[in-house]
């Protein structure tokens, strides 16, 4: 068995508005995560097993670094990742009043993209593109 720790050429990364409440960030951080595993099959790990031979549905084979920043910094990281054409998901406030993908998908296309009230934005990229994107936002705690 190989002990060699593995290396990721590539980020998935979370940005959420630090002023969300706790269960909107969870909220927000799951529907964001599932639209890179869909469009982006090479994230996906291979399927989970346990001892018993019970199987599991994979998941991403790489971490998911969450960050927090302002709604200014959350702004400027959208306006980074479309000019650096990375994969993305967002989430905008106007989504916390939805509740189901077809009126999700139309409020979002309801508003001009420079209008967005981004809440959350995923990402996936090279390492050093999606460290730009996401420059200025912090850890999340």
């Amino acid at each position: 068995m190989d002990n060699e720790p593995i290396r990721f050429d590539t980020k998935i990364a979370v940005l959420l508005r630090a002023d969300l409440e706790p269960w909107q960030r969870l909220n927000v951080t799951s529907f964001l995560v599932s639209g890179l595993g869909t469009q982006i099959p090479e994230v996906i790990g291979e399927p989970y097993e346990d001892a018993d031979g019970v199987p599991y549905l994979p998941m991403f084979r790489q971490p998911v670094m969450v960050f927090e920043a302002t709604k200014e910094t959350l702004t400027t990281a959208h306006t980074r990742a479309l000019s650096r054409a990375l994969p993305r998901a967002i989430f905008t406030s106007d989504l916390f009043a939805t509740g189901n993908d077809r009126d999700n998908r139309a409020a979002v296309r309801a508003v001009p993209t420079t209008q967005l009230d981004l809440v959350g934005l995923a990402v996936h990229g090279p390492k050093n593109a999606v460290d730009k994107v996401v420059k200025g936002a912090r850890m999340h705690p």
